[in-house]
């Protein structure tokens, strides 16, 4: 997740889009954070580095708050 300075937060979403090649998904949203981002990242990928190099230093960023997910689950419905 993703809190940008205030106005930036389409720039923000533009440059991630054309700049970071691990995004797979970035969404607006409401609430505390501006941006929500699905990043697939290489297992040997070191995720605290990806965040303060990658992220981070995007301008117009504020802060971030990152979840590590594990398993992703889907209907067995037909």
């Amino acid at each position: 997740m993703i809190k940008c300075e205030m106005g930036h937060s389409y720039k923000v979403a533009q440059l991630a889009a054309d700049t970071i090649e691990e995004l797979s998904e970035l969404h607006s949203t409401s609430g505390q954070y501006d941006l929500l981002g699905k990043f697939y990242l290489e297992s040997d990928q070191d995720t605290g580095l990806f965040v303060t190099e990658k992220l981070q230093t995007i301008p117009g960023v504020k802060d971030t708050y990152t979840l590590i997910t594990f398993n992703a689950f889907v209907s067995s419905r037909g």
